[in-house]
């Protein structure tokens, strides 16, 4: 693979994480820099680790995981998802509620592995051809970094014109995405 069709991969895998990024963002209270960049490092790391397990798959895996990766998505960002507008639900008429000023180290983990699991299914593609896997999923991460931290600043911004029901637009979004991972896998069939 080449230089420009290595990034455009790599953006490729991360866009859906830096939309997951912008509602975690917007659901905590005006989140600094530090987070965005804890929360990209998490997303990064996992996003960059999946193509790399895919590819170890290689494969005896292959129609495993193309039979089941949208499913897996849809679930877990769909569970997620309606967590987070429970959430939102619970606290949008209390005047004292707080957002979090973080989201724990596994909400965000089970978040990145739910929005990894495409990279998954790309590692898997990319052992049938002639592609340096270490390159490729090391841009995948570094993207995903980047995005995710940018997404987590841009949900600042968005978390202070949404206020209290930040965490119903975040959910919303969680959803949005499963069901557009779900959806994209279902009509290729």
């Amino acid at each position: 693979m080449n230089f420009l069709a290595t990034a455009a991969l790599a953006l490729a895998m991360s866009t859906d994480a830096f939309a997951v990024a912008v509602g975690k963002g917007a659901a905590l209270q005006r989140p600094h820099l530090r987070e965005a960049l804890r929360t990209g490092a998490i997303f990064g790391v996992i996003e960059g680790i999946t193509p790399l397990v895919g590819w170890a798959l290689g494969h005896w895996a292959a129609p495993y995981v193309e039979a089941w990766d949208h499913w897996i998505a849809f679930a877990l960002l769909g569970v997620l998802g309606l967590r987070m507008i429970r959430a939102g639900l619970s606290g949008a008429d209390d005047e004292a509620h707080e957002k979090p000023s973080s989201h724990s180290f596994w909400l965000l983990a089970v978040t990145g592995v739910a929005t990894s699991i495409d990279a998954l299914a790309v590692g898997v593609g990319l052992a049938f051809i002639d592609a340096n896997i270490l390159t490729v999923a090391g841009a995948i991460g570094l993207s995903t970094f980047v995005m995710v931290t940018l997404g987590v600043m841009v949900g600042r911004g968005l978390g202070t014109l949404v206020g209290k029901r930040a965490e119903l637009v975040g959910g919303v979004v969680l959803i949005g995405i499963g069901c557009a991972i779900l959806y994209e896998h279902i009509g290729r069939a």
